[in-house]
């Protein structure tokens, strides 16, 4: 077959969802993948006590203790493969090992926490691995603006900050593409399929 009749070859990108512990990682990842996801979920037990913050999601009964994995299909020429990190500080060695290989990231913000998101926003420019922060609206209340959360986390101005309930399915998708449409320069995105 002639190389100008042979069909684009796909692109499979690996994109890291961070951020604090409980900020909705597990969850977007879930809300997004059109696989079922593989979660490391585990009940939350005594020995954490005192060590992992609960301030803000006292009511967080499971935690991730590797990994999550996804994957999301943009277009005929794009997937999107989605490693979800755990977010408490006793598992963040495995960051370094999560991050090989991975063009771009996702840092998921909880405007009740927003001091839980400096650790991976530190990771990613120390790394400098693109970004985009993604602010979890949960059941859709805004309780800050765009700015105000800019400010708050000293995000640089080329950095976008998206807001959502990332539990559903769209604004998590969304906000994926925002990162796509930054690793690509600005240009859009090849059209999503879903």
């Amino acid at each position: 077959m002639p190389a100008a009749d042979a069909a684009p070859a796909l692109a499979a990108v690996k994109i890291l969802i961070a951020g604090g512990f409980g900020v909705g990682k597990t969850t977007m990842v879930g809300a997004v993948s059109e696989i079922p996801p593989l979660n490391t979920e585990e009940q939350l037990t005594v020995a954490g006590l005192g060590v992992d913050d609960l301030v803000g999601v006292e009511d967080k009964t499971t935690t991730t203790v590797a990994l999550d994995f996804g994957r999301i299909t943009v277009s005929s020429q794009l997937v999107l493969y989605l490693f979800g990190t755990p977010g408490q500080e006793r598992f963040w060695f495995m960051w370094n090992d999560l991050v090989h290989g991975a063009l771009g990231a996702v840092v998921l913000a909880d405007t009740r926490r927003l001091e839980s998101s400096f650790a991976s926003i530190d990771f990613f420019e120390s790394r400098g691995v693109p970004f985009v922060v993604g602010v979890n609206c949960f059941h859709g209340l805004q309780d800050r603006t765009v700015p105000e959360v800019r400010d708050a986390l000293d995000l640089d101005p080329n950095v976008p900050v998206i807001m959502g309930d990332l539990r559903q399915r769209r604004a998590s998708r969304d906000l994926l593409l925002a990162l796509v449409n930054r690793l690509m320069g600005g240009r859009a995105p090849l059209p999503s399929r879903r």
